[in-house]
Formats: C-alpha cells, structure tokens, sequence
C-alpha cells in the first residue's frame, strides 16, 4: 500500500490555482506564487477507559481497518464543534449502547491513523470514564466485539495502536499508584 501524505494529494494551492503548493515543512505546505500557508494539524480523538465494578477494563475488538480485529479501547474522532468530553460521551453511545454518567482526563498521546491510503495525525485524548449500567451494553458502529480484562492480564502488544498503548499504560500507572 502507498502512503500519501497530503502534500502529496494537492498539488494546486487551493487560493490561488497555481501548482506551486508543496511541503514547506512537516507542519505546514505553501504556496510558491500567493504564499499563502495551509498548516497541518493533528486532529483530535478520545480514547476512553471504562472499568466494570470488578476492576476490569473494557476493550473493544476494531471492526475495519486500520488494525482489524486488534484489541481498542472504545472512543473515536471529536466532531467539529464538539468537545473532547462530548466525543467521549458520544462514542461510547453510539459503540456500545452505554451512558457514561462521569469522566476524568488522563493524558494525550500522538498518533499517525492510515485511512484509505491516506496518513492522517491525530491526537488521542485518554479519558477515564464511569459507567455505572452495564445491561443494555450491545456492540455497533466500528466495534465488533468486547471483553474486560483485568489490568494486570492485558497484553499491549495486541492492542491497536501506539497511541492507546501509551494512554493505558498511563492508566496503569496511576491506578497502581493508587493502589500504593
């Protein structure tokens, strides 16, 4: 599979028509004849950790790619407009039929998320969600499967992405501080 990147994709600056837009830096691409600059951005994702009353977390199994089948944490993209605890409040809605009734942030990791050849940044908010009624929990949208692990059993190797892996692992830290 080829990655684009969208310096790539867009040869003509998107004000002036001239096909003199190009990666000026890995943060940004400008126009040769206008000037004009159009920044690359990361965008922003919620990744949300929900625990059952046995201490369990929750994962997801990935319905599509990228990562197919690879273990998740449930959460997904901000909206526009939208903030990053309604993203979350919204994703585990719309994923897992569940009300998230509190939530707390637990730190951000970057990420680099391949969709449809195209390489996309985005940045991975972690939040730590409480639900608190788990009986109409039912798997839709882009989750396919679920289980609860507790933490001391989850391998990060068969979790989805870098990103999560670091914002479980943050999890895990704190939690076992708590613990202390």
């Amino acid at each position: 599979m080829n990655i684009h990147f969208p310096s790539d994709e867009w040869p003509y600056c998107p004000w002036c028509g001239e096909k003199s837009f190009r990666a000026a830096s890995e943060n940004y691409m400008q126009c040769d004849s206008c000037r004009k600059k159009f920044y690359i951005n990361a965008s922003g994702a919620v990744a949300c950790i929900i625990e059952n009353p046995q201490g369990e977390i929750l994962l997801t199994r990935r319905a599509f790619e990228p990562a197919k089948g690879m273990l998740d944490l449930p959460g997904g993209f901000v909206c526009i407009d939208e903030t990053a605890e309604d993203a979350a409040r919204r994703e585990i809605k719309e994923e897992l039929n569940l009300d998230v009734t509190s939530l707390q942030y637990i730190g951000s990791a970057p990420n680099r998320y391949m969709y449809g050849g195209m390489l996309y940044f985005t940045l991975d908010l972690g939040f730590k969600c409480l639900v608190t009624d788990f009986t109409n929990m039912r798997v839709a949208d882009d989750v396919n499967g679920y289980e609860f692990l507790p933490h001391h059993r989850i391998d990060l190797q068969k979790i989805c992405f870098p990103s999560i892996r670091n914002i479980l692992q943050l999890y895990m830290k704190s939690y076992s501080s708590d613990e202390s």
